[in-house]
């Protein structure tokens, strides 16, 4: 889930038209901000954030999201390649050790990493002797009760609208989707009424800025862009702009570069400390956008990732195209950064938060 805070009541107030802002050249300390281009649609209004000072329960209301009708048969079958391994295992009458070594190595085959794997059999043969199961069948349920154990302390909401605006910064790999998922995600907080801003913070791929103002029109809201140019420029141009304009989130979209390339990595950094001159406390949240189909080599990633920026949260996505998707048990038992929504195909409503329950039973096929 995400928690979006608001007023219970305030004046309505109107949206400006959707422009998208091409700024020039030049230090965050100077830029003058771009005369607007406007385009057509009107977007979405809510009732602003209170000031981070006043969180009562009377002033305060959260709303949130839930998920859309018919998610998990969609999480089940999106996580079938990753489950194959494993719902065939348990259709026999006994429970003994070739139980157990088939179990390792589904689990293993699906990413979920050796010291994942050996955790969660030490933990299924204790629930498996407590209940005094006896089929299979049983073994099963406890797998998935055990595996969402394991992923329980993965799901956590994500907070918008405590502060204004609240900033986030999107990082990741190239190919993982993660101006889609800037996208969707956009979507989805129009949805709960935030006024939403973006960032075309990649200024290195030739065609990021114009597939972020692609997204910034189908969903009517303000893109900030630059031809070219320093990235921590656009990011330091679109928090003043949210600031100043009353948005209730900024998304920072960055250039996507592998862990090695470690100039490109302190230019991340780079971005991070230009969006703190801009904002006290901001990027309020730093997301690392992951492809299932990239197995380990996502752990590396979030090793990576969280070691230069300090994650605050991921967003897994292509589970539907993986037979790796119990990778998200290796990063619960190495590094547990919190999963805020996870990815099951291309729609919109393929995109939803992360639910560690559900996620086991889908996984398992209870």
């Amino acid at each position: 889930m995400f928690r979006f805070f608001k007023r219970k009541s305030a004046p309505e107030t109107v949206a400006p038209e959707v422009t998208v802002e091409v700024v020039p050249e030049a230090t965050p300390s100077d830029r003058p901000m771009a005369e607007a281009v406007s385009l057509p649609a009107p977007a979405p209004t809510f009732e602003p954030a209170l000031p981070d000072d006043d969180t009562s329960a009377q002033a305060m209301q959260v709303v949130e999201e839930a998920p859309a009708s018919g998610w998990f048969s969609r999480l089940r079958s999106g996580l079938r390649k990753t489950g194959a391994g494993l719902n065939g295992l348990f259709g026999g009458s006994r429970i003994d050790e070739a139980l157990y070594e088939e179990l390792e190595s589904a689990l293993i085959m699906a990413d979920a990493g050796m010291p994942a794997t050996t955790a969660l059999l030490a933990d299924l043969r204790r629930r498996v002797k407590a209940a005094r199961a006896e089929t299979p069948m049983q073994v099963r349920a406890l797998l998935a009760d055990a595996l969402a154990d394991l992923l329980g302390p993965l799901q956590k909401p994500l907070d918008i609208g405590r502060q204004s605006p609240t900033v986030l910064m999107m990082v990741g790999v190239n190919g993982a989707g993660k101006t889609t998922t800037i996208g969707k995600l956009t979507q989805h907080l129009l949805g709960a009424g935030a006024k939403v801003l973006l960032a075309a913070g990649d200024t290195f791929r030739a065609a990021a800025r114009e597939q972020l103002v692609a997204w910034g029109q189908r969903n009517a809201v303000q893109v900030i862009a630059q031809d070219g140019g320093d990235p921590a420029a656009v990011a330091f141009d679109a928090v003043s702009a949210g600031k100043a304009r009353g948005m209730d989130v900024v998304i920072v979209d960055t250039a996507g570069r592998l862990p090695t390339q470690l100039h490109l990595m302190e230019e991340l950094r780079k971005v991070r400390r230009v969006v703190a001159k801009a904002m006290d406390g901001a990027p309020h949240e730093v997301l690392l956008v992951i492809d299932a189909n990239n197995g380990q080599n996502a752990l590396a990633q979030v090793r990576a990732f969280d070691d230069a920026l300090g994650l605050t949260g991921l967003v897994i996505t292509k589970l539907d195209g993986s037979a790796k998707g119990g990778v998200i048990a290796a990063i619960a038992r190495e590094r547990p950064v919190p999963v805020y929504f996870i990815g099951v195909g291309e729609g919109l409503e393929d995109l939803q938060t992360f639910d560690a329950r559900a996620f086991a039973r889908a996984l398992v096929g209870d």
